[in-house]
């Protein structure tokens, strides 16, 4: 493979994404939301030897909304996802395209190798932003 068809995460992903607290309110985590455009908040740790989490929208639409339950008594713990697959800036995105295949997600923060968040990859971004560049 030449250096020239690598697409990193890093080239094509979003830096701007919303953290939030997993004992926030739902009502409470979308107040705060900033970056709609990411349609996901990621639920920081509680400590160092935790692991991130990760709510869609998707999400709080299925199990608040559908549900018929009050967003200002649920909790983002209730319904995150933890642990977050996350990917590293790194990864070329072939790969992380089949890892979001095998494990059925379609987004996942992006963590340094420091374990810290740098932002948040999706298909979208893949996609469009990194399939149109390949040779």
């Amino acid at each position: 493979m030449s250096r020239q068809s690598l697409i990193t995460v890093r080239d094509v992903m979003k830096e701007n994404y919303d953290i939030v607290d997993g004992v926030a309110t739902v009502r409470q985590a979308l107040e705060v939301m900033r970056y709609v455009e990411t349609k996901c908040l990621i639920v920081d740790k509680r400590h160092e030897h935790d692991e991130y989490g990760i709510v869609l929208l998707s999400d709080i639409a299925r199990e608040v909304l559908a549900a018929n339950r009050s967003s200002d008594r649920i909790s983002i713990y209730e319904v995150m996802t933890k642990p977050a697959i996350t990917v590293h800036p790194d990864m070329d995105i072939r790969y992380a395209s089949a890892l979001f295949a095998r494990f059925h997600i379609s987004r996942a923060p992006v963590v340094n190798g420091d374990g810290m968040i740098v932002g948040i990859i999706s298909h979208t971004d893949m996609v469009m932003k990194g399939l149109m560049n390949l040779v």
